[in-house]
């Protein structure tokens, strides 16, 4: 059981560290203590190669600020000083110089003449000093990680480190079109996912693949150790062989491979504890190819499971019932498994910030034929409601008192059974129509799908299916969660992003395109009202909210199955990117008055081997007092492999 323990940890910038507690981990027994700690350290392993994904000149910059700040030697209350830590803090959060959810590079607080003499008093060359006080005060060099502007080449804008320097997205668009056009079309790999296309001297482009004895192999060679490591302790031999088929790719780098890892991954349910590790998620991409590394390691909550075993159970009942053309639906549901766990580790894309449900795999023809896992993360959604209590949001942006108490009774569950819709049943819902490419909507296609799952959770959250399971309390709760999400798509999450600024994360743009088209179209069912000079939202009939919501799911799938790309395009170019000047303004400084963070992340507990005099591991001991520079510092030490 998750016993109180004080979560909020750190505050600097837009930014709270949050602590979170791994229930019961000291109960198990050690050969299982065992698998959770070599599979975290393989976890953390990777993390140079995130880096160097984000930036070309991540590490470097990396390298060369840690030296700064375990050297400094002059006042600490110097202004200077001071500055210079929060802009560390900060690119240590976000794995590199551009913020983890706007993709705009951080300004420097500091002194130009500040960084030159502390580098010069680093030992580095002046070479060196050049490239970095240029990387970091130039603003015209490498100004945003991810660029997704409409009608400009999204390579040459963008600063992320999958693409040589010089290459265009036409150029890229073709090389991988050429690809796709000589592989199986019903079951093609996720071609790209593990590579930096480069260009040869002769012009033509190649993939330079993350493997092995290729780009990234030193990193890759010892999680793979670590990999080998686990294996002795893992529970089943299924688990054996999820282990050995993802070092096999690793080795060889070979997406067909990598299929046949996700087969067997996805086939796994038995175990207590499981993992993802590896090439994952193509946010970081602007043409959604090319995956981030991340790891993770879990363990199975079972009593909070049952929620998510209900839904899973149920997936056809939930797939016939859609209000989607019956064309994008799926016959067969197969593998559906869904489940909530508790986060043991958490590294690459998904530390110190990470989501809290995770759906996978990614490639549209395994889950169609062989399912998909689903998790929400339950110990992680626990420390974000510990830290959210008290905080002064709700009475500052609902409407009145009786929403409040309406959020307030039914807030928390609906929020956890949302998550678990959208992962367990949402993402693995709907069918491409035969032919259709799963990259057809090329940038917008990370908005479209969290668009399409988002719909899918809010759709069916106010079913009488849901009481029926047990899992709503009664036909009125969901009322707290179209509220919440309509207030969050329309309001609230404009404060995570700075004045002047559109919309640029996918999920971000995906509630804000939710929202603002049901505005648009259900005007007599949610509005923004003002109210003693501030504005609010409105709900006046929530059941019709529903109607809209079903409306605009069967739109998505519909673009979604079809790779309607000009649809897309239009849906989030028109609802999803821009905001109102005034209404962000006022909306930013109401929260200011609050004196909150509006992003969050998580300090990772420490496990130790335990060993007798003879040097036998007896134990695995966890810690939970490393604070969050000792953390980072500690990261870079022991987990730097390239």
């Amino acid at each position: 059981m998750m016993r109180s323990f004080e979560t909020l940890q750190e505050r600097f910038a837009d930014l709270q560290l949050l602590r979170y507690e791994v229930p019961d981990f000291q109960l198990l027994p050690l050969k299982q203590k065992l698998y959770v700690y070599y599979l975290a350290e393989a976890a953390l392993l990777g993390r140079d190669i995130l880096w160097d994904q984000n930036c070309k000149y991540g590490l470097l910059l990396r390298q060369a600020l840690e030296a700064i700040y375990t050297h400094y030697d002059g006042p600490k209350d110097d202004a200077d000083w001071q500055a210079f830590v929060v802009y560390l803090k900060r690119v240590w959060f976000s794995n590199g110089i551009h913020h983890h959810y706007s993709y705009q590079k951080f300004e420097p607080g500091f002194s130009k003449e500040f960084l030159e003499e502390r580098l010069r008093t680093t030992d580095n060359s002046q070479q060196t000093i050049d490239k970095i006080v240029e990387l970091i005060f130039n603003p015209e060099v490498m100004p945003k990680r991810v660029n997704q502007a409409d009608g400009e080449d999204l390579l040459l804008t963008s600063s992320c480190n999958y693409y040589a320097e010089g290459i265009t997205q036409a150029e890229a668009e073709a090389f991988y079109a050429d690809l796709k056009s000589k592989v199986d079309a019903n079951r093609p790999p996720m071609l790209g996912l593990n590579s930096r296309l480069e260009r040869k001297e002769d012009g033509s482009l190649y993939e330079n693949v993350w493997r092995s004895g290729g780009l990234y192999g030193k990193a890759i060679e010892r999680i793979c150790g670590m990999l080998g490591k686990a294996r002795k302790y893992a529970e089943n031999a299924h688990q054996q062989r999820v282990i050995d088929k993802l070092m096999e790719f690793y080795r060889t780098g070979d997406l067909k491979t990598f299929d046949e890892y996700a087969i067997l991954w996805v086939g796994e349910t038995d175990g207590e504890i499981d993992f993802t590790n590896g090439f994952t998620e193509v946010y970081g991409d602007p043409l959604g190819l090319k995956a981030s590394w991340e790891g993770y390691v879990n363990i199975i909550d079972h009593e909070a499971s049952r929620r998510a075993k209900a839904l899973s159970d149920n997936a056809q009942w939930f797939e016939n019932q859609s209000p989607v053309d019956e064309r994008f639906k799926k016959k067969e549901c197969k593998g559906v498994s869904a489940k909530v766990i508790s986060a043991a580790m958490l590294g690459g894309e998904l530390y110190p910030s990470s989501a809290i449900g995770i759906n996978l795999p990614n490639s549209n023809w395994i889950r169609a034929e062989y399912g998909s896992k689903s998790v929400t993360i339950a110990n992680l959604t626990h420390a974000y409601n510990l830290a959210a209590k008290g905080s002064g949001m709700r009475e500052e942006f609902v409407i009145d008192e009786e929403t409040r108490q309406l959020l307030s009774q039914y807030g928390d569950v609906c929020d956890d059974l949302h998550t678990d819709l959208h992962e367990c049943l949402g993402h693995g819902s709907g069918q491409l129509l035969p032919g259709v490419d799963a990259d057809a909507l090329k940038a917008y296609g990370s908005t479209l799908e969290e668009a399409r799952a988002d719909l899918f959770g809010l759709y069916y959250i106010a079913d009488q299916k849901l009481v029926e399971l047990g899992l709503t309390p009664n036909d009125e709760a969901y009322k707290s969660q179209y509220y919440s999400y309509l207030m969050n798509g329309l309001l609230t999450q404009m404060v995570r992003i700075e004045e002047g600024h559109q919309i640029e994360e996918a999920h971000m743009r995906n509630r804000a395109l939710i929202s603002r088209w049901t505005l648009e179209h259900y005007p007599e069912a949610v509005q923004i009202v003002e109210k003693d000079g501030k504005h609010y939202v409105q709900v006046n009939d929530y059941p019709l909210l529903r109607n809209a919501f079903g409306e605009l799911l069967a739109e998505v799938q519909r673009i979604k199955s079809e790779g309607d790309f000009e649809a897309a395009r239009q849906l989030v170019e028109k609802y999803g990117i821009k905001l109102d000047a005034k209404l962000h303004k006022e909306i930013r400084e109401r929260y200011q008055k609050l004196n909150l963070a509006p992003y969050k992340g998580f300090i990772n507990p420490r496990y130790k081997l335990v060993q007798d005099a003879e040097g036998n591991i007896t134990d695995v001991s966890i810690s939970y007092d490393e604070a969050y520079d000792e953390q980072m510092l500690r990261y870079s030490q022991e987990y730097n492999t390239l």
